[in-house]
């Protein structure tokens, strides 16, 4: 009986997504979904297809970043630093107010970022 106990407190169906999957999503916007959050944390995925970040405007985040690039190309501009090139299975950490904008990313296939925000109090 306890085998049973711990079976219905288990989600209802174990799936796989595939996160390079954007085909269901149309063809327009820039698409966020929060695929996990829990206390000081949140993993996102972003699909981007040409969106960048509006000229003038710069992320300051109270929250480290964690950022990859599972498909497609994207240029980040950081503060203090020259543009960063990135393409698919490249990360980079972005601390908590590191300043840091989206210059460019692909507009003939879709950018798939996963991005992992942690509340930086907690190193």
């Amino acid at each position: 009986m306890a085998g049973a106990e711990r079976e219905s407190e288990l989600p209802e169906r174990v799936r796989v997504q595939r996160l390079t999957d954007v085909a269901s999503l149309g063809e327009e916007g820039e698409h966020v979904e929060v695929l996990l959050a829990g206390t000081g944390w949140r993993l996102e995925r972003i699909i981007s297809r040409g969106q960048t970040t509006p000229e003038g405007q710069w992320y300051d985040q109270e929250e480290d970043e964690w950022v990859a690039v599972l498909a497609g190309s994207a240029r980040l501009e950081v503060a203090g630093q020259v543009d960063l090139e990135l393409g698919a299975g490249d990360a980079v950490l972005l601390p908590a107010h590191r300043r840091h904008r989206v210059s460019w990313t692909d507009e003939t296939q879709a950018t798939v970022w996963v991005a992992l925000f942690a509340d930086s109090s907690e190193r």
